[in-house]
Protein backbone atom coordinates (compact mmCIF):
# COMPACT_ATOMS: atom_id res chain seq x y z
CA UNK A 1 0.00 0.00 0.00
CA UNK A 2 1.28 3.60 -1.09
CA UNK A 3 1.85 5.94 1.59
CA UNK A 4 -0.17 8.30 -0.32
CA UNK A 5 -3.23 5.89 0.56
CA UNK A 6 -2.12 5.79 3.89
CA UNK A 7 -3.06 9.04 4.25
CA UNK A 8 -5.73 9.61 2.50
CA UNK A 9 -7.46 6.56 4.65
CA UNK A 10 -6.37 8.38 7.90
CA UNK A 11 -7.53 11.80 6.73
CA UNK A 12 -11.26 9.98 5.91
CA UNK A 13 -10.80 8.16 9.61
CA UNK A 14 -9.98 11.65 11.58
CA UNK A 15 -12.95 13.65 9.92
CA UNK A 16 -15.56 10.19 10.81
CA UNK A 17 -13.61 10.64 14.72
CA UNK A 18 -14.66 14.13 14.75
CA UNK A 19 -17.75 13.98 12.92
CA UNK A 20 -19.14 11.30 15.47
CA UNK A 21 -17.03 12.51 18.56
CA UNK A 22 -15.11 9.38 18.85
CA UNK A 23 -11.69 9.38 20.84
CA UNK A 24 -8.94 6.91 19.94
CA UNK A 25 -10.26 3.99 22.19
CA UNK A 26 -13.69 3.84 20.52
CA UNK A 27 -12.20 3.56 17.33
CA UNK A 28 -9.70 0.52 18.51
CA UNK A 29 -12.18 -0.91 20.14
CA UNK A 30 -14.79 -0.66 17.11
CA UNK A 31 -12.40 -1.28 14.54
CA UNK A 32 -10.53 -3.97 15.92
CA UNK A 33 -6.91 -2.19 15.44
CA UNK A 34 -4.73 -2.14 17.99
CA UNK A 35 -4.62 1.51 19.73
CA UNK A 36 -1.15 1.55 19.66
CA UNK A 37 -1.32 1.69 16.35
CA UNK A 38 -3.81 4.17 15.96
CA UNK A 39 -1.91 6.68 18.02
CA UNK A 40 1.16 6.60 15.85
CA UNK A 41 -1.57 6.32 12.50
CA UNK A 42 -2.92 9.57 13.60
CA UNK A 43 -0.09 11.44 13.96
CA UNK A 44 0.29 14.13 11.71
CA UNK A 45 3.79 13.46 10.91
CA UNK A 46 3.62 9.95 11.41
CA UNK A 47 5.74 7.51 9.43
CA UNK A 48 3.38 4.92 9.90
CA UNK A 49 6.14 2.51 11.74
CA UNK A 50 6.09 1.45 15.48
CA UNK A 51 9.13 0.69 17.99
CA UNK A 52 10.12 -3.61 17.04
CA UNK A 53 12.55 -3.52 19.97
CA UNK A 54 16.43 -3.37 19.93
CA UNK A 55 16.44 -0.15 18.11
CA UNK A 56 14.65 -1.79 15.28
CA UNK A 57 11.29 -0.22 13.53
CA UNK A 58 8.34 -2.08 12.37
CA UNK A 59 5.71 -0.98 9.33
CA UNK A 60 2.30 -1.10 10.50
CA UNK A 61 0.81 -3.94 7.91
CA UNK A 62 -1.59 -2.56 5.77
CA UNK A 63 -4.02 -4.69 6.95
CA UNK A 64 -4.71 -2.41 9.76
CA UNK A 65 -5.54 0.60 6.81
CA UNK A 66 -7.80 -1.32 5.56
CA UNK A 67 -9.70 -2.51 8.63
CA UNK A 68 -9.60 1.47 9.45
CA UNK A 69 -10.72 2.39 5.97
CA UNK A 70 -13.91 -0.21 6.01
CA UNK A 71 -14.61 0.81 9.50
CA UNK A 72 -15.58 4.35 8.29
CA UNK A 73 -16.57 3.61 4.98
CA UNK A 74 -13.70 4.68 2.92
CA UNK A 75 -13.49 3.60 -0.39
CA UNK A 76 -10.68 3.85 -2.54
CA UNK A 77 -10.69 2.82 -6.43
CA UNK A 78 -13.72 2.42 -8.57
CA UNK A 79 -16.63 1.48 -6.62
CA UNK A 80 -18.48 -1.12 -8.66
CA UNK A 81 -21.94 -1.03 -6.27
CA UNK A 82 -23.79 2.17 -5.71
CA UNK A 83 -25.47 2.01 -2.90
CA UNK A 84 -29.40 2.01 -3.64
CA UNK A 85 -32.66 3.13 -2.15
CA UNK A 86 -34.71 0.06 -2.52
CA UNK A 87 -38.22 -0.14 -0.41
CA UNK A 88 -36.75 -2.27 1.70
CA UNK A 89 -33.74 -0.19 2.91
CA UNK A 90 -36.32 2.62 3.30
CA UNK A 91 -38.17 0.61 5.92
CA UNK A 92 -35.18 -0.41 7.68
CA UNK A 93 -33.37 2.53 8.00
CA UNK A 94 -36.75 4.29 8.99
CA UNK A 95 -37.55 1.08 11.99
CA UNK A 96 -33.91 1.91 13.08
CA UNK A 97 -34.30 5.30 13.74
CA UNK A 98 -37.58 4.91 15.06
CA UNK A 99 -36.25 2.03 17.38
CA UNK A 100 -33.00 4.31 18.29
CA UNK A 101 -35.23 7.58 19.15
CA UNK A 102 -38.01 5.83 20.81
CA UNK A 103 -36.09 2.79 23.06
CA UNK A 104 -38.35 0.53 20.70
CA UNK A 105 -38.33 -3.12 20.80
CA UNK A 106 -38.62 -4.65 17.04
CA UNK A 107 -38.87 -7.53 14.53
CA UNK A 108 -37.59 -6.79 11.42
CA UNK A 109 -39.05 -9.88 8.57
CA UNK A 110 -37.15 -9.91 4.99
CA UNK A 111 -36.18 -12.09 2.57
CA UNK A 112 -33.43 -13.42 1.83
CA UNK A 113 -31.23 -10.97 0.20
CA UNK A 114 -32.80 -8.01 0.61
CA UNK A 115 -30.05 -5.92 2.18
CA UNK A 116 -31.18 -6.10 6.20
CA UNK A 117 -27.79 -6.54 7.25
CA UNK A 118 -25.97 -4.17 5.24
CA UNK A 119 -28.27 -1.71 5.71
CA UNK A 120 -28.49 -2.31 9.52
CA UNK A 121 -24.35 -2.00 9.00
CA UNK A 122 -24.58 1.34 7.34
CA UNK A 123 -26.84 2.45 10.45
CA UNK A 124 -24.17 1.37 12.85
CA UNK A 125 -21.40 3.37 11.33
CA UNK A 126 -23.69 6.53 11.37
CA UNK A 127 -24.03 6.09 15.42
CA UNK A 128 -21.02 4.53 15.89
CA UNK A 129 -21.06 5.23 19.51
CA UNK A 130 -23.77 3.58 20.82
CA UNK A 131 -25.03 0.45 18.14
CA UNK A 132 -23.85 -2.67 18.66
CA UNK A 133 -24.54 -5.95 16.14
CA UNK A 134 -24.46 -9.24 17.47
CA UNK A 135 -24.76 -11.73 14.19
CA UNK A 136 -26.46 -15.50 15.48
CA UNK A 137 -24.23 -18.14 13.73
CA UNK A 138 -26.43 -21.53 13.28
CA UNK A 139 -23.95 -23.44 16.02
CA UNK A 140 -24.17 -20.57 18.20
CA UNK A 141 -25.89 -21.52 21.63
CA UNK A 142 -27.34 -19.17 24.62
CA UNK A 143 -23.80 -18.94 26.32
CA UNK A 144 -21.85 -17.79 22.88
CA UNK A 145 -25.27 -15.15 22.01
CA UNK A 146 -24.60 -13.54 24.94
CA UNK A 147 -21.06 -13.66 24.90
CA UNK A 148 -20.92 -12.17 21.97
CA UNK A 149 -23.26 -9.57 23.41
CA UNK A 150 -20.41 -8.81 25.89
CA UNK A 151 -17.60 -8.86 23.27
CA UNK A 152 -19.58 -6.32 21.49
CA UNK A 153 -20.51 -4.20 23.97
CA UNK A 154 -17.06 -4.35 25.44
CA UNK A 155 -18.57 -4.88 28.89
CA UNK A 156 -17.81 -6.98 31.58
CA UNK A 157 -19.49 -9.30 34.43
CA UNK A 158 -18.47 -10.14 38.14
CA UNK A 159 -19.78 -13.41 36.83
CA UNK A 160 -20.09 -16.42 34.92
CA UNK A 161 -24.21 -16.65 35.25
CA UNK A 162 -25.92 -16.08 32.22
CA UNK A 163 -28.18 -13.81 34.54
CA UNK A 164 -25.00 -11.96 35.85
CA UNK A 165 -23.65 -11.33 31.99
CA UNK A 166 -27.37 -9.84 31.19
CA UNK A 167 -27.15 -7.86 33.84
CA UNK A 168 -23.32 -6.43 33.37
CA UNK A 169 -24.75 -5.72 29.34
CA UNK A 170 -27.72 -4.23 31.13
CA UNK A 171 -25.26 -1.79 32.90
CA UNK A 172 -23.36 -0.82 30.11
CA UNK A 173 -26.59 0.17 28.30
CA UNK A 174 -27.92 2.10 31.21
CA UNK A 175 -24.05 3.90 31.64
CA UNK A 176 -24.43 4.90 27.75
CA UNK A 177 -27.65 5.79 28.49
CA UNK A 178 -26.87 7.96 31.33
CA UNK A 179 -24.19 9.99 29.23
CA UNK A 180 -27.15 11.23 26.87
CA UNK A 181 -26.33 8.20 24.27
CA UNK A 182 -29.16 6.43 22.44
CA UNK A 183 -28.30 2.88 22.61
CA UNK A 184 -28.94 0.41 20.24
CA UNK A 185 -28.61 -3.50 20.21
CA UNK A 186 -29.16 -5.43 17.03
CA UNK A 187 -29.48 -9.07 16.46
CA UNK A 188 -28.91 -9.85 12.91
CA UNK A 189 -29.76 -13.42 11.44
CA UNK A 190 -32.20 -14.04 14.24
CA UNK A 191 -33.69 -17.28 12.54
CA UNK A 192 -31.18 -19.19 13.85
CA UNK A 193 -31.36 -18.68 18.13
CA UNK A 194 -32.31 -22.07 19.01
CA UNK A 195 -34.75 -22.85 21.03
CA UNK A 196 -33.10 -21.95 24.24
CA UNK A 197 -32.02 -18.58 23.00
CA UNK A 198 -35.59 -17.48 21.95
CA UNK A 199 -36.59 -19.20 25.42
CA UNK A 200 -34.48 -16.50 27.07
CA UNK A 201 -35.26 -13.55 24.72
CA UNK A 202 -38.02 -12.89 28.00
CA UNK A 203 -35.08 -12.10 30.49
CA UNK A 204 -33.04 -10.19 27.64
CA UNK A 205 -35.85 -7.76 26.84
CA UNK A 206 -36.95 -7.53 30.54
CA UNK A 207 -32.80 -6.72 31.47
CA UNK A 208 -32.51 -4.31 28.21
CA UNK A 209 -35.88 -2.95 27.44
CA UNK A 210 -35.95 0.06 29.72
CA UNK A 211 -31.84 1.21 28.54
CA UNK A 212 -31.96 0.49 24.76
CA UNK A 213 -33.78 -0.18 21.15
CA UNK A 214 -33.75 -4.21 20.45
CA UNK A 215 -33.72 -5.08 17.09
CA UNK A 216 -34.12 -8.77 16.26
CA UNK A 217 -33.47 -8.83 12.19
CA UNK A 218 -34.42 -12.35 10.41
CA UNK A 219 -36.34 -14.05 7.73
CA UNK A 220 -40.05 -15.25 8.07
CA UNK A 221 -38.40 -18.46 9.64
CA UNK A 222 -37.94 -16.21 12.83
CA UNK A 223 -41.38 -15.43 13.35
CA UNK A 224 -42.80 -18.99 12.45
CA UNK A 225 -40.14 -20.15 14.80
CA UNK A 226 -41.47 -18.03 17.41
CA UNK A 227 -44.68 -18.87 16.59
CA UNK A 228 -44.63 -22.71 17.36
CA UNK A 229 -43.25 -22.43 20.19
CA UNK A 230 -45.65 -20.24 21.29
CA UNK A 231 -48.28 -22.62 20.12
CA UNK A 232 -46.21 -25.06 22.55
CA UNK A 233 -46.41 -23.03 24.91
CA UNK A 234 -42.93 -23.20 25.30
CA UNK A 235 -41.62 -21.25 28.91
CA UNK A 236 -40.85 -18.00 28.33
CA UNK A 237 -42.06 -17.68 24.64
CA UNK A 238 -45.87 -16.73 25.32
CA UNK A 239 -44.28 -13.81 27.62
CA UNK A 240 -41.69 -13.24 25.09
CA UNK A 241 -44.17 -13.07 22.15
CA UNK A 242 -46.68 -10.43 24.44
CA UNK A 243 -43.82 -7.84 24.46
CA UNK A 244 -42.64 -7.85 20.90
CA UNK A 245 -46.15 -9.01 19.07
CA UNK A 246 -46.59 -5.12 18.50
CA UNK A 247 -43.17 -4.66 17.25
CA UNK A 248 -43.21 -7.25 14.50
CA UNK A 249 -42.28 -5.29 10.86
CA UNK A 250 -42.66 -6.91 7.49
CA UNK A 251 -40.80 -5.28 5.29
CA UNK A 252 -41.81 -4.64 1.45
CA UNK A 253 -40.96 -8.02 -1.16
CA UNK A 254 -38.21 -7.69 -3.37
CA UNK A 255 -38.36 -6.04 -6.59
CA UNK A 256 -37.60 -8.61 -8.66
CA UNK A 257 -37.31 -6.73 -12.33
CA UNK A 258 -34.14 -5.03 -10.35
CA UNK A 259 -34.92 -2.04 -12.45
CA UNK A 260 -32.50 -0.01 -10.45
CA UNK A 261 -29.80 -2.13 -10.42
CA UNK A 262 -29.96 -3.14 -14.07
CA UNK A 263 -30.56 0.62 -15.84
CA UNK A 264 -26.90 0.48 -16.46
CA UNK A 265 -26.91 -2.88 -17.84
CA UNK A 266 -27.08 -2.66 -22.02
CA UNK A 267 -26.62 -6.47 -23.05
CA UNK A 268 -30.25 -7.39 -23.29
CA UNK A 269 -29.64 -11.29 -22.74
CA UNK A 270 -27.70 -10.70 -19.54
CA UNK A 271 -30.75 -8.64 -18.37
CA UNK A 272 -32.53 -12.14 -18.98
CA UNK A 273 -30.46 -14.05 -17.66
CA UNK A 274 -30.57 -11.60 -14.37
CA UNK A 275 -33.92 -11.95 -14.34
CA UNK A 276 -34.27 -15.69 -14.71
CA UNK A 277 -31.36 -16.91 -12.21
CA UNK A 278 -31.44 -13.71 -9.26
CA UNK A 279 -33.69 -14.76 -6.31
CA UNK A 280 -32.30 -11.67 -4.41
CA UNK A 281 -30.56 -7.55 -4.82
CA UNK A 282 -27.49 -10.15 -3.08
CA UNK A 283 -27.43 -12.89 -5.89
CA UNK A 284 -27.08 -9.92 -8.58
CA UNK A 285 -24.79 -8.25 -7.12
CA UNK A 286 -22.66 -11.27 -6.92
CA UNK A 287 -23.47 -11.92 -10.57
CA UNK A 288 -22.45 -8.98 -12.10
CA UNK A 289 -19.80 -7.50 -9.84
CA UNK A 290 -16.73 -9.66 -10.80
CA UNK A 291 -18.01 -9.33 -14.34
CA UNK A 292 -17.75 -5.61 -13.85
CA UNK A 293 -14.29 -5.41 -12.45
CA UNK A 294 -13.30 -7.93 -15.52
CA UNK A 295 -14.98 -5.76 -17.76
CA UNK A 296 -12.90 -3.04 -16.77
CA UNK A 297 -9.57 -4.41 -16.53
CA UNK A 298 -10.18 -6.10 -20.01
CA UNK A 299 -11.92 -2.66 -21.45
CA UNK A 300 -14.46 -5.00 -22.79
CA UNK A 301 -18.10 -4.28 -22.93
CA UNK A 302 -20.06 -5.94 -19.87
CA UNK A 303 -21.98 -9.07 -21.51
CA UNK A 304 -23.40 -12.54 -20.63
CA UNK A 305 -21.01 -13.88 -22.50
CA UNK A 306 -18.35 -11.82 -19.88
CA UNK A 307 -20.61 -12.95 -16.74
CA UNK A 308 -20.37 -16.42 -18.16
CA UNK A 309 -16.76 -16.23 -18.48
CA UNK A 310 -15.70 -14.86 -15.13
CA UNK A 311 -18.44 -17.18 -12.91
CA UNK A 312 -17.57 -19.70 -15.26
CA UNK A 313 -20.84 -20.99 -16.32
CA UNK A 314 -21.61 -22.89 -19.59
CA UNK A 315 -24.33 -21.84 -22.03
CA UNK A 316 -25.81 -25.09 -21.23
CA UNK A 317 -25.49 -25.27 -17.15
CA UNK A 318 -28.22 -24.75 -14.95
CA UNK A 319 -27.21 -22.01 -12.29
CA UNK A 320 -28.49 -23.86 -9.05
Amino acid sequence: METTQKKEIISAVKQYMELHGLNQSDLSNNSNVRKEYISIMLKDDSDFMYDAGGGQKGEIHPKYFHALADYVGYKSGKVYWDIKNTPQSDAILANLQDARDNHLTLTLIGETGAGKSFIAGLFAKKHPRDTYIVTAGSSDTLTDLIDKMLDALKAHATGQSKSAKLRAIAQKMQMLKNYGNKPMLIIDESEYLKVAALCAMKELYDNLHEHCAIIFIGTDQLAMNIEKLRRRNKSGIPQFHRRIKFGLRRLPSIDRSYKIFLDQVKDKELRAFILKNCDNYGEVHDALVPAMREADRTGVELSLGLVRKVLNITAGDVVW
